[in-house]
């Protein structure tokens, strides 16, 4: 079973050139930046078109932290922590099955620097290390050529696409789904 690695304490991680940790409500400005960018809502699922509704999605981080279901990280420099790049989590931990579902998002000026795959590598470790989990699962828009190319090199198996599984607006998207075993690393 999974510990409950972050049930005293948030666990924040440091990698080589960031900062890990927890959001706080001094970050709404930024998590509005980019939860209201259409190139980043373009494949994330969710937008808010105020500040003050972006309180939801800081709830809605807050709320898996005391539930023990995911952990959501803000990411900075270390030497600049309150500036966040983005942010990085687990959600939907499982604890039975051992597994939990990945989520990202970064703010576009910082794409394509190996921003996030560095911070996806030591959630990774903490997912499998640290929290003993068996399973993580990634669910992608099969548009999103570079989240998907991202989740491959991190070593995740492309395991099929779900037809029309979710729904923005009135439209029906399709899901691609991948997943890393414990095992894998």
């Amino acid at each position: 079973m999974p510990t409950q690695a972050f049930s005293q304490t948030f666990p924040i991680r440091r990698t080589g050139r960031f900062l890990l940790r927890q959001i706080q409500q001094s970050d709404r400005p930024q998590i509005f930046a980019g939860l209201s960018d259409p190139r980043v809502i373009a494949h994330y699922g969710i937008e808010y078109e105020t500040e003050v509704a972006t309180q939801e999605q800081i709830d809605w981080y807050r709320q898996m932290e005391l539930s023990q279901t995911g952990c959501w990280w803000a990411i900075c420099e270390d030497l600049n922590p309150n500036l966040i790049f983005g942010c990085c989590g687990i959600y939907e931990i499982d604890s039975f099955n051992q597994n939990a579902d990945v989520g990202y998002w970064l703010l576009p000026k910082y794409w394509g620097l190996g921003i996030m795959h560095e911070c996806l590598l030591s959630l990774q470790h903490f997912a499998f290390d640290e929290l003993g989990l068996h399973r993580l699962e990634a669910e992608i828009e099969p548009a999103n050529i570079a989240s998907a190319k991202l989740v491959k090199k991190l070593g995740f198996h492309y395991e099929g696409r779900r037809r029309q599984v979710a729904r923005r607006g009135s439209q029906w998207l399709d899901l691609d789904y991948y997943s890393k075993l414990a095992e894998d690393e």
